[in-house]
């Protein structure tokens, strides 16, 4: 068994073994406090059935459901009551709702894989753990008391949870990718600033409003969360309707017979996944993606059609012209001025490149040389790239386009992507 799979099998294992305790438990004592179960169980159920419409990458596709369950790991009194239920009771709410809430999608078939939920019981358990022992014990009263230094209390244990479940988020893409640790927990920790803050501070919201004013106080903290995801839905709807006109004018080339068919796309996926091996932050590797889908747009400029589309045999001034055409066209096109940057310095000497105009420009070389005929043609066309270090081809940029190849080429773009 590879050691990726290892260390995924042993994330899906600890939250299996987790959450096994925490229904037999549950099931064997009862259920403390009924109500509070109940009410937040609830909310997350309706959090789960919240990710409709949900990115297959994206990264905390059911935020309210992720706030209810840390804010009731994070539940001391309730309505001015101290609360008696345990570390094990909330792992089995979170683990009851979980399995509620994605029913319902597994019926049509896009649930959540086992991963979700895995990291969602292994987190709040380690947030539950954290607060509930020191809570019923009076440690945390004692010495904070029930002010401004109790809730800054929580807030710091939730953005330490939030650093655990990065941690364990990049781990686990590590194990199925390949691609380095470090950029993939830099993508995990950068997403902190966005819905993992605001589910950090919902979070908190919740465990005080209804320790002050009871359970009332879920319903009416929910909803600035659930407006924010649904402008998050609309917004990533807007991006899907961008990519795709962009994946329309990329295939141009090949309608009109300029490209082979496929090798645009065979580009941005591989382009990706260098990228990504090389540690470029998300939003760059969305310009490189885009990039790498239109980077042969400006051989619909041309009078006479390249040969098989294969740009990288051409003369570095035919290259640098085409590059040039593609750069003016893709401005037109409205599509974001870093794209046509990539674009048009695809062609020019790597030491005057961007890191995506590298990318862009190894990566279309390999494709046109190697022209997918099997083993022996890749080698020859990565040997060819190894010979043009010297102006043609960034090294480290060549090398990394090799370890990605060794393992598969870009099939570990859709396991990031699902991850």
């Amino acid at each position: 068994m590879r050691p990726g799979a290892l260390t995924v099998g042993a994330v899906h294992g600890a939250g299996l073994l987790l959450g096994l305790a925490g229904v037999g438990s549950t099931l064997w004592y009862g259920v403390d406090e009924p109500g509070n179960a109940l009410a937040f169980g609830t909310l997350m159920v309706l959090g789960e059935f919240a990710r409709w419409g949900a990115a297959p990458d994206e990264r905390e596709p059911a935020p309210l459901a992720a706030a209810g369950a840390l804010a009731y790991a994070l539940l001391g009194a309730s309505a001015g009551t101290a609360t008696t239920h345990g570390v094990l009771q909330i792992v089995a709410v979170v683990v009851a709702a979980g399995l509620a809430g994605i029913v319902p999608h597994l019926a049509r078939g896009r649930g959540p894989g086992l991963g979700h939920l895995a990291r969602r019981v292994l987190t709040v358990g380690f947030a539950a753990l954290c607060f509930q022992p020191l809570y019923n014990s009076g440690t945390v009263v004692e010495h904070l008391g029930q002010g401004p230094p109790y809730a800054l209390f929580l807030v710091l244990l939730l953005v330490l949870t939030a650093l655990c479940d990065a941690v364990l988020a990049a781990l686990v893409l590590r194990a199925r990718t390949g691609f380095p640790y470090g950029p993939l927990l830099r993508d995990e920790l950068r997403t902190l600033l966005g819905i993992g803050s605001a589910v950090c501070a919902t979070g908190t919201v919740m465990a005080l409003g209804v320790a002050a004013a009871g359970l009332w106080a879920l319903p009416v903290l929910a909803v600035p969360l659930l407006l924010t995801q649904v402008s998050f839905r609309r917004y990533a709807s807007v991006r899907t309707v961008n990519r795709q006109t962009i994946a329309s004018l990329a295939r141009a080339t090949e309608i009109a017979g300029c490209t082979p068919p496929g090798h645009a796309h065979r580009v941005a996926a591989l382009s990706t996944a260098v990228g990504r091996e090389l540690g470029l932050p998300g939003a760059e590797l969305t310009v490189l993606e885009h990039a790498a889908l239109m980077h042969d747009i400006g051989q619909l400029s041309l009078v006479d059609p390249v040969a098989g589309g294969a740009t990288a045999l051409l003369p570095a001034e035919e290259q640098r012209r085409i590059a040039l055409l593609g750069g003016e066209v893709v401005r037109r096109t409205g599509v974001p001025e870093a794209v046509a940057v990539v674009v048009e310095r695809q062609a020019d000497p790597y030491r005057e490149q961007p890191t995506a105009a590298r990318i862009v420009r190894a990566v279309n070389a390999y494709d046109d040389l190697a022209g997918g005929e099997g083993a022996g043609a890749a080698l020859d066309a990565l040997e060819r790239l190894r010979l043009g270090t010297a102006r043609d081809y960034h090294p480290d940029v060549v090398e990394c386009l090799a370890r990605v190849l060794a393992r598969g080429g870009a099939a570990g773009v859709t396991s990031v992507a699902s991850g």
